[in-house]
């Protein structure tokens, strides 16, 4: 006979795992899913372009007044927060990389 704290609790038995039997469990992702590493390339070329989109602007606005400045201060400023984005982006990464490799086993 069980005694204690431990024997207020009811006997379930298996019915209990009853609801666990239509649980999903997890699946790989479907074929043509996006993986995370691919993911991560995509974004950091993306901040590439933008930046080269941004460079190229203020050199054709340099050398000629074809380029209105509201175009070229658009592209600077989409070309920084995609850029601060990427940054906060890899500061997350490396802190959940550093915490994981914290985790006592």
């Amino acid at each position: 006979m069980i005694t204690g704290p431990v024997a207020a609790i009811p006997s379930m038995g298996l019915a209990a795992l009853a609801p666990l039997a239509g649980a999903q469990t997890l699946a790989l992702p479907p074929a043509g899913a996006t993986s995370f590493p691919k993911l991560l390339a995509d974004g950091a070329q993306k901040v590439s372009d933008d930046a080269f989109n941004a460079d190229r602007l203020v050199h054709a606005f340099a050398l000629s007044d074809a380029v209105p400045v509201h175009q070229v201060t658009y592209a600077l400023e989409q070309a920084h927060l995609s850029l601060s984005l990427m940054m906060q982006v890899r500061n997350h990464l490396v802190e959940a990389y550093q915490q994981m490799m914290n985790m006592q086993i």
